[in-house]
């Protein structure tokens, strides 16, 4: 029987996404996601860093700000190396294979102005 390993969130960047290449030259992309739970004086946030690539990560570092709104799908990854102090260090990230923009489209090309006609109801 196969497992499963699959994460869903929906939060707000804490950073502009950091765009990097490897050393092949496959994009790269880091994301600080915070994810509000609870409510009232129970109310907490938590930090996930999601991890993109190749297209995604390209997208992603085009369009994506700090502070937008996202869902992300994905699969939970950790990573194990050892610290300069000799310490084993590990670290939790969610790699990414869907992103989805929850903010509104920016108006970028789009005129500040109302269309001509904008006031006239059509029926």
């Amino acid at each position: 029987m196969q497992g499963l390993n699959r994460v869903e969130l929906i939060g707000n960047l804490g950073r502009d996404p950091e765009l990097r290449h490897t050393s092949g030259g496959n994009p790269v992309v880091n994301l600080r996601l915070a994810v509000n739970t609870g409510f009232g004086d129970n109310q907490r946030v938590d930090w996930f860093t999601v991890i993109a690539w190749n297209k995604l990560a390209e997208i992603c570092n085009q369009y994506l700000a700090k502070g937008a709104r996202i869902f992300v799908e994905g699969r939970l990854q950790i990573r194990q190396w050892e610290g300069d102090d000799g310490q084993t260090r590990y670290a939790t990230e969610i790699v990414a294979n869907r992103v989805l923009f929850l903010d509104r489209a920016d108006s970028a090309g789009a005129s500040e102005e109302e269309p001509e006609g904008a006031d006239e109801i059509p029926f």
